[in-house]
């Protein structure tokens, strides 16, 4: 699962200490999956679930990760995809810092129901159980937490781009930075440890054909109708020129590719733009699944380079305090 290190403008674990998280992260992932694949496969019956402390579980694997509900496991032979090929032992990362007991403050508690009857669905149980958990990973830290729309865990994008994509992989997800004082909406940011894809969605009405040029204003056409349109590649070219700017004063030596997509439409562009990788409906499963078969670990260049895009970012969040206050009166 690719790791969501900036959600709009909520608060991010990744911006406190980029060095410690991503590797968190994929070690929790990795011993709740193994754990849960064994007890699967010994046909053993899992007791009553018990909250999952992150950050201590974490560093020291010394609690019992129990994701389902009396929930008997089957035997299946068939070894999982791309969940546990993960190397975490980064030579980037520090050595974690032991976090105190009494600052662990996220739980994970999934309720799942029913009884899988394969491998495949024992994965896809975990896997939307962990996404919900991911949210909540990413907008809070050991002292703050942010207030998240619910849409983002219906938003079915940033789902299948957390789910399909390698851990090694950060995504920074409409953030919010700041420039020249002035707080900008960007798009989506993935940074894979080789370059820094920037990418505009341009979704709509289903079968929407898109007609472009160099002018301000594109063509959608759905069925008989017409209708005039911004030009997306205009905000992309605007996210580009912010996203080059702060590499350049950073000294981050990354290349940006631009990509516009959509996974319900189609683009209908004259000729080719530089740099630009058109995506629509046609081309979205190849493209997503030629980044899911990315193999490679994360990189010290990819790192600053989601550095020096947090240390930017806007940030909207509430202490701890006031955290605890709000459930208590709950």
């Amino acid at each position: 699962m690719a790791q969501l290190v900036k959600l709009q403008d909520y608060i991010s674990r990744y911006q406190v200490d980029l060095s410690r998280y991503p590797t968190q992260f994929v070690r929790l992932k990795k011993s709740q999956w193994e754990r849960v694949k064994q007890q699967w496969q010994s046909g053993e019956e899992t007791p009553e679930w018990q909250h999952i402390e992150s950050d201590e579980d974490i560093q020291h694997s010394k609690k019992t990760f129990s994701l389902f509900e009396k929930l008997k496991l089957k035997k299946e032979p068939q070894e999982i995809e791309n969940i546990e090929n993960v190397d975490v032992s980064n030579e980037l990362m520090n050595p974690e810092e032991e976090i105190p007991e009494e600052e662990t403050t996220l739980f994970f508690e999934p309720k799942i129901v029913y009884q899988p009857s394969s491998i495949e669905e024992l994965k896809k149980m975990f896997m939307d159980q962990f996404f919900h958990f991911q949210i909540k990973w990413a907008s809070s830290t050991l002292r703050e937490k942010s207030y998240v729309d619910p849409k983002f865990l219906r938003d079915s994008l940033l789902r299948t781009i957390l789910q399909r994509l390698p851990d090694s992989f950060l995504v920074l997800y409409y953030p919010i930075v700041k420039v020249k004082k002035a707080p900008v909406e960007l798009d989506i940011i993935l940074l894979t440890p080789t370059e820094c894809l920037c990418i505009t969605l341009v979704e709509q009405e289903n079968q929407a054909v898109f007609v472009g040029n160099s002018d301000r204003f594109w063509t959608k056409k759905v069925g008989k109708t017409s209708k005039k349109m911004l030009n997306p590649l205009i905000q992309l070219n605007r996210m580009e020129s912010i996203i080059t700017q702060l590499f350049a004063t950073n000294n981050v030596d990354i290349p940006i590719r631009k990509v516009l997509l959509s996974r319900n439409g189609y683009f209908d562009y004259p000729g080719s733009v530089f740099n630009v990788q058109f995506i629509d409906k046609r081309e979205f499963p190849q493209w997503i699944n030629q980044l899911s078969r990315y193999s490679s670990p994360m990189k010290r260049m990819q790192m600053q380079a989601a550095q020096a895009i947090l240390q930017t970012v806007q940030t909207t969040s509430f202490k701890r305090d006031i955290w605890k206050a709000e459930q208590q009166e709950q």
